[in-house]
């Protein structure tokens, strides 16, 4: 039987949307909540939630209806995250055994929303507009990853791509300073997290509230911090990323090879359709920068296909700088309206069997585009963190500094632990994973 203070959390999306739960089960925690592993155990079941992809909401309607038996045990409901703030206090209207809608802007409030809830109250509301300037910073956070640990240093957005509603789920840019941030690193470095991972919509929109450090310096500060193995950063914005954060990738050793720089489209017309606010020329010019850094920086990328008005040479375009570019991951969507968004004005004049037509193109592509730049390590010796085991094949799964899979074996009787770092001879290669063995 559930008792009054147990919860169930389920999250949906992002790393931004990870690392929120990780803050909310943290606070609730501390709130005297605890967590448990299924809906039917939980008292209180929350979903936190993305509106990044298509028809997002339906499936946040449909979760909770799948459950709507469970109110009958006297659970409650809460809905967290981009879906809360976007729909509001119309998930009462078509879910009403909901008690509970809170947008990440303002799970600072979370306490005080927990004690009315637990004084019977039935519509508690968090929904922060766009004016906010809190970010949610807590001590309480409960990580998930024993040796991977993410930090927030940047919230909201300010870009007003014309196709995402994140500005109007998450509020304007606000970022945390940067004492702050250092504090937070070297907290988690002495409970043994050796792996950091900056965290922001656009985490190079950074901006110090004390004016000490640009996000460039703040990224090499806290490579420095003793203890500190790994640093990667995501998500970069092409209009904010700096030749100045390739140097410091290139001076700071414990900063990744690895880059995420989402481009969305080659052609200049639909990119200033998409109000991304440059051109793949400015783009292209960034890529150069990378390109010349002393040690090879892995490039990663969003594109969308199909965009409202996307003629078959602007698609032509964005498989030129595919070509051009040449990614080690390509995360590429078919374009779908968003709620709020002004792309929802502009005539979706692309039907949907060319834009997943398109999309197969490119994702073929870039599969042999991979392959190739997959098999450049063949041979290589490169250091691997250990993220487990993989019992079927007898292999120990880890990752790369440039973020790439490797699948390994290894003579020792041991295993090595999570969180461990390996040198690994790379034996066979695929277009998505390294394969390789242990260098005892």
């Amino acid at each position: 039987m559930a008792t009054e203070k147990t919860f169930y959390l389920e999250t949906f999306g992002c790393q931004m949307n990870a690392h929120d739960s990780e803050k909310v089960i943290g606070t609730l925690e501390q709130q005297g909540y605890t967590r448990v592993d299924s809906e039917q155990e939980a008292g209180l079941i929350l979903y936190n939630t993305c509106s990044i992809r298509d028809k997002a909401e339906q499936k946040v309607f449909n979760r909770l209806n799948d459950y709507k038996a469970l109110r009958k045990q006297g659970k409650r409901f809460g809905v967290l995250g981009c879906v809360a703030q976007q729909e509001g206090e119309k998930i009462f209207e078509r879910a009403p055994y909901v008690s509970l809608v809170s947008g990440s802007a303002s799970y600072n409030r979370l306490p005080e929303m927990l004690v009315q809830l637990e004084a019977g109250q039935t519509r508690i509301t968090g929904l922060n507009d766009r004016e906010t300037s809190q970010t949610f910073e807590t001590e309480l956070t409960a990580r998930q990853n024993p040796y991977r640990a993410y930090i927030t240093i940047i919230e909201g957005c300010d870009k007003f791509c014309s196709y995402c509603v994140v500005p109007y789920t998450r509020g304007k840019e606000r970022s945390r300073s940067s004492s702050s941030v250092l504090e937070e690193t070297r907290r988690i470095v002495d409970q043994g997290y050796s792996e950091i991972q900056l965290l922001g919509q656009n985490v190079d929109s950074y901006r110090d509230p004390e004016g000490k450090l640009s996000f460039a310096e703040l990224l090499g500060a806290v490579g420095q911090v003793a203890g500190v193995h790994r640093v990667r950063f995501m998500t970069s914005h092409p209009r904010d990323f700096t030749r100045e954060i390739v140097e410091v990738i290139d001076a700071v050793p414990t900063i990744c090879d690895q880059i995420h720089l989402p481009v969305q489209s080659g052609s200049n017309r639909i990119l200033k359709a998409m109000n991304r606010e440059y051109t793949a020329e400015w783009y292209l010019e960034r890529i150069g920068w990378i390109k010349a850094a002393q040690r090879p920086i892995s490039l990663s990328t969003d594109i969308i296909v199909g965009f409202p008005g996307e003629t078959a040479d602007d698609f032509i375009q964005t498989m030129d700088l595919l070509a051009q570019v040449q990614y080690d991951c390509v995360y590429g969507f078919k374009y779908s309206p968003r709620p709020q968004t002004p792309a929802l004005t502009m005539i979706d004049t692309v039907a949907e069997e060319e834009k997943a037509q398109r999309l197969q193109v490119l994702l073929d592509r870039q599969r042999e585009i991979q392959r190739g730049n997959y098999a450049k390590h063949l041979g290589q010796i490169m250091e691997v963190m250990v993220e487990g085991a993989n019992p079927e094949r007898g292999q120990i799964k880890g990752r790369s500094s440039q973020n790439k899979p490797v699948n390994f074996t290894t003579r020792s009787l041991i295993a090595p632990a999570p969180g461990s770092y390996c040198s690994v001879r790379i034996t066979a290669t695929h277009p998505n994973s390294l394969v390789g063995e242990a260098v005892e």
